[in-house]
């Protein structure tokens, strides 16, 4: 566990002040949340790699608030912090490693350890994560809906012209959904299998 990610994950989120926000970093310390990977193969999937995934796209949704594009619209340190350390909380407790066979370099066949899903608690993704943070803090509706639809248009087409409203009512939504990708895609480099 990098104490490091984790020491400056807890102090974002104590530097909200939200009521709660003690318990809910008790809550998240009882889950794998600090050694969980962000995903099965997709990106950063090794662990620790959610973590890194929350403080990257943290760090993503933080720079976008300094740019004339975003300023007025994600300006709440607050809210920043909440939705992009928290957007993916619903994947604590959610992987499980089991084994399989791979060809090592020298061609011979190994037993490797490898992520599956084992989601003993099948809410949904985004809406699950806002299930969760509601046990413990007061979310914004700018937030639930942020969290809720931080997939964008990974979402199932059918979900499109909710999206799209959603987005609308709440352009957080969108910087959020960006920022995910940004953290996914420009700053993590996948330790995991290459298949």
């Amino acid at each position: 566990m990098n104490t490091e990610l984790v020491e400056k994950f807890e102090a974002l989120l104590q530097s909200t002040g939200r009521e709660g926000i003690d318990k809910l970093i008790k809550y998240i310390r009882t889950t794998d949340f600090y050694t969980a990977p962000a995903s099965t193969r997709f990106h950063s999937s090794y662990e620790g790699g959610l973590l890194q995934h929350s403080i990257n796209v943290y760090e993503m949704l933080e720079a976008k608030s300094k740019t004339d594009t975003w300023k007025d619209i994600v300006k709440d340190k607050s809210t920043i912090i909440i939705v992009s350390l928290l957007h993916d909380l619903c994947k604590a407790n959610y992987y499980a490693i089991e084994m399989r066979n791979k060809k090592n370099e020298q061609g011979k066949w190994e037993q490797v350890p490898f992520y599956t899903v084992d989601d003993q608690s099948p809410y949904g993704h985004g809406e699950k994560s806002v299930m969760i943070l509601m046990e413990f803090i007061k979310l914004t509706a700018e937030e639930k809906y942020a969290i809720r639809w931080h997939m964008g248009f990974s979402e199932p087409k059918e979900n499109y012209q909710y999206l799209g409203k959603a987005m609308d009512k709440y352009p957080l939504i969108c910087a959020l959904h960006e920022a995910d990708l940004e953290a996914t895609h420009l700053l993590e480099v996948d330790k995991g299998d290459e298949d």
